[in-house]
């Protein structure tokens, strides 16, 4: 059975702006992630996830490109994208790029011109449409809020963007459109990346007119042509972002032999605390859900394509003050969390600072958020007369702005990101958490991470092992097992801050547990507040 380097590789995604700044602007950089290497190897990844870092006027923080070619002055220099590639590739640690071609910014060179000259070959690089007596082609809606059409007042037509109106959305239709985009891809390929994160891959088969917004009837057509044009026959990862996807989709993208992507990233878990389709209605997790979601995932992709594994990234807030708790269990649940998530078949996402268990930060007021989309739901959730306080709930709990706070290094001024104020403000809980911390203590978050890291390696059981739930009614308790071979392991997690009882066969030799003194009796099963542990099982 031929295994890829990437199913047995631990992914930590960076966001540039928030990582380190190296040269004391108050804004995260390349060198800065340069100087951050033997962190990262020590911690065990092999693969970083790169947030973008090309030119934009970072109307949306960089998912607004307005050069694929060349990297933003705030982030550094090419020469210096070339030096992290070469230095990351001695720490035996790849680089994967975030490609984001669904949009452009308004700024990129082809927009410009698709504005200024109807005749442009550009303009029919982007969608356009009249309206309908003054009113946009149709009402669909941007993912930011509003109507995703704009209104160009020159051309008296409307341009489509399902994110920011400086976002306008790329016509795949064209030919000639994704000829440019192959080019751009091998570009990054020829300077050694490891592969691409594709940002909302599945809606660059839109078809606007009809509605469709995601899974369009060409998506796996275009997808199956850049394969052809730049990834065949090159051992790279690529991972697609796929809010509207099911197992049945998600088959699609990542089975071998239909020659897409590696695998896709996933939200039907991400979701279960949401009321209906609008994220910032809240709704108390269900565990027997999360457990149903996460089983349906793990068994319909086994052996036909690959699991992505993840709690947070950029655009989702920090999982140990959304499903853990932040306060008097931070430690335990944040390892809970991890130990969870890791046990499962597929590869895990680290976002920064999950490993030594970051949490939200607190926000008071609108002038807190510096996020477009927390600003735009704000302001239109006031317009729909929720009350200001629900308003504000909401978005402490899933506002991005959770994930985009200053990674937290030591108890020196600005937790060690900068010597200068920061771009955003640094959680002020940075005295007590930060990588320093973690390292000095031997039962830290940090470490918990690391190991389950070396497991993952060093254990093929984790790659290939069969997945299968256990005490599936229990309202507390997550546990499954990983057979491979002549092996069972059992994880079994305590998600709350009650103590329970379980009752299993046999013994169990701990291979991992946020506690010491773990039972290994499994008959007189008891954990503690969230409990985890991984056990070699023997009935």
């Amino acid at each position: 059975m031929e295994t890829k380097w990437w199913q047995k590789s631990v992914v930590y995604q960076i966001y540039p702006r928030s990582f380190c700044d190296s040269n004391n602007d108050g804004i995260g950089d390349i060198n800065g992630i340069r100087s951050k290497l033997d962190y990262l190897e020590k911690l065990g990844i092999e693969v970083i996830w790169l947030s973008p870092v090309y030119c934009s006027p970072n109307d949306d923080n960089g998912y607004d490109i307005s050069d694929y070619y060349d990297i933003s002055p705030e982030f550094g220099t090419l020469d210096e994208m070339k030096a992290l590639l070469k230095e990351a590739k001695a720490h035996n640690i790849k680089i994967i790029m975030d490609l984001v071609v669904n949009h452009t910014s308004d700024e990129h060179k082809w927009f410009i011109e698709a504005k200024e000259n109807k005749n442009s070959k550009y303009r029919d690089y982007y969608i356009w449409r009249k309206g309908e007596k003054n009113n946009p082609p149709n009402d669909l809606l941007s993912c930011f809020g509003g109507s995703a059409w704009e209104y160009d007042e020159a051309s008296q037509e409307y341009y489509l963007h399902f994110f920011s109106k400086k976002q306008p959305d790329l016509n795949w239709e064209n030919k000639d459109m994704r000829k440019d985009i192959w080019q751009m891809m091998n570009f990054w390929i020829d300077l050694g990346v490891g592969g691409f994160r594709m940002d909302v891959i599945d809606m660059i088969g839109k078809v606007p007119d009809l509605k469709i917004k995601e899974n369009g009837p060409k998506l796996h057509e275009y997808i199956q042509e850049m394969h052809r044009e730049t990834l065949q026959d090159k051992d790279l990862l690529t991972v697609g972002e796929c809010w509207g996807a099911n197992p049945q989709i998600a088959q699609l993208f990542s089975s071998p032999d239909r020659h897409e992507l590696s695998m896709v990233f996933q939200f039907e878990h991400i979701m279960l605390d949401q009321e209906g389709s609008d994220k910032w209605n809240l709704k108390k997790l269900d565990l027997i859900e999360l457990k149903k979601v996460f089983t349906k995932w793990q068994k319909e992709l086994n052996g036909k394509g690959w699991n992505s594994l993840f709690w947070n990234n950029h655009d989702l807030p920090r999982i140990v003050s959304r499903w853990g708790n932040d306060k008097e269990y931070r430690v335990q649940s944040a390892k809970m969390l991890a130990i969870l998530l890791h046990g499962m078949q597929g590869t895990p996402y680290i976002y920064q600072g999950e490993e030594i268990g970051m949490t939200n930060i607190e926000f008071n007021d609108l002038a807190d958020f510096a996020d477009i989309e927390s600003v735009n739901a704000y302001k239109e959730r006031m317009a729909n007369n929720i009350p200001k306080e629900e308003i504000l709930k909401s978005l402490r709990a899933k506002a991005r702005d959770n994930a985009r706070t200053p990674m937290q290094w030591n108890s020196d001024a600005y937790a060690g990101f900068s010597k200068v104020k920061p771009w955003y403000r640094v959680n002020r809980n940075y005295v007590d958490i930060n990588v320093e911390r973690a390292l000095a203590d031997k039962n830290s978050i940090f470490y918990c991470y690391q190991k389950l890291i070396k497991m993952r390696k060093e254990n093929p059981i984790m790659i290939y092992g069969e997945y299968d739930l256990l005490l599936a009614e229990d309202k507390n308790i997550f546990a499954y097992t990983r057979k491979y071979e002549d092996k069972i392991w059992l994880i079994i997690c305590n998600f709350y801050d009650k103590e329970v009882d379980f009752n299993l066969e046999g013994t169990g030799k701990i291979l991992i547990s946020n506690y010491e003194d773990t039972i290994t009796d499994l008959t007189k099963g008891h954990l503690r507040p969230y409990e985890a542990v991984i056990y070699q099982w023997q009935k």
